[in-house]
């Protein structure tokens, strides 16, 4: 990604969900948006211009608290679509 001009950052328990998967957001919505909310901060941890994901899911989901824009990864591939 650094050839393409972007500076990946060290996210703390990047392995952890955001609380969107399987169905938390709709039967463990309480625990979901706990999720959710460890996922941000661990996420906002180094201030990132912006927010990376690969699963649209997750997008969604981080997109409804999130401060940061919170994009798929293939829009910032593709020089056609404005962010």
């Amino acid at each position: 990604m650094q050839q393409l001009g972007f500076k990946l950052t060290e996210v703390p328990d990047s392995h952890l969900c955001c609380g969107s998967a399987g169905t938390y957001s709709i039967l463990q919505p309480k625990l979901s948006q706990q999720l959710l909310n460890n996922k941000l901060q661990a996420l906002n941890t180094e201030q990132p211009d912006i927010i990376v994901t690969a699963n649209v899911g997750c997008q969604l989901h981080l997109n409804t608290k999130s401060q940061i824009l919170v994009r798929h990864w293939i829009e910032l591939l593709d020089p056609a679509v404005d962010l």
